[in-house]
């Protein structure tokens, strides 16, 4: 387990049962890139899942497609495409020719957390951007997800664009598949994969 990862379970409680990991090479081809081994690391010792009942981290392929960072990737470039760079200047992170964004988290409230990915770069030191609900702010960090994550359920980094009541005193992490559970008496949403045996 990497460093930061050993920190972050120190923080936040670790799903109790641990979940298959994702085809990442599916995945990697589909989103033509790899993704940063932190990143992987992290999902395949948590999975997807909800943070404080407010962030939503996402995995590749999740049938909860609540949870599923392809469809969000490819709504949001869509989204950005055809609206919102219509009105708003890109970051400038974005000025490279075909530099885009991977869709990595999101919010209750409708913030996008991201990876600046472009040609040619180190999966691993990709920049973050998180976008506010009303597409217009924008801030940078350089970290890894796991690293983001600790500095801020650690209180260690204050984002001015995530809810001001996030992160919770109490840390908690829980699976998509509890979380479809949990709403199941509404819908029937699938868990993002099936729970072990």
């Amino acid at each position: 387990m990497n460093p930061e990862l050993a920190r972050l379970t120190e923080i936040l409680p670790r799903p109790a049962d641990p979940q298959p990991a994702p085809d990442w090479e599916a995945a990697e081809a589909a989103l033509q890139t790899s993704l940063p081994d932190d990143y992987k690391e992290l999902i395949n010792t948590y999975g997807a899942g909800g943070i404080d009942s407010y962030l939503l981290l996402l995995e590749p392929d999740c049938p909860n497609r609540v949870f599923d960072l392809l469809k969000h990737t490819a709504e949001r470039q869509e989204a950005n495409e055809t609206s919102l760079w219509l009105f708003e200047p890109k970051p400038t992170e974005l000025d490279t020719e075909d530099s885009r964004l991977i869709c990595w988290g999101t919010t209750d409230n409708g913030e996008y957390l991201y990876w600046v990915v472009k040609p040619g770069d180190d999966p691993d030191k990709r920049p973050l951007l998180i976008n506010d609900e009303s597409g217009e702010r924008w801030e940078r960090y350089d970290l890894t997800v796991t690293a983001f994550l600790t500095a801020v359920l650690s209180s260690e980094v204050r984002s001015a664009i995530l809810w001001d009541n996030f992160p919770l005193p109490a840390h908690q992490f829980r699976t998509a598949r509890e979380l479809a559970v949990s709403r199941s008496s509404v819908t029937s949403t699938p868990a993002c994969r099936p729970q072990s045996t």
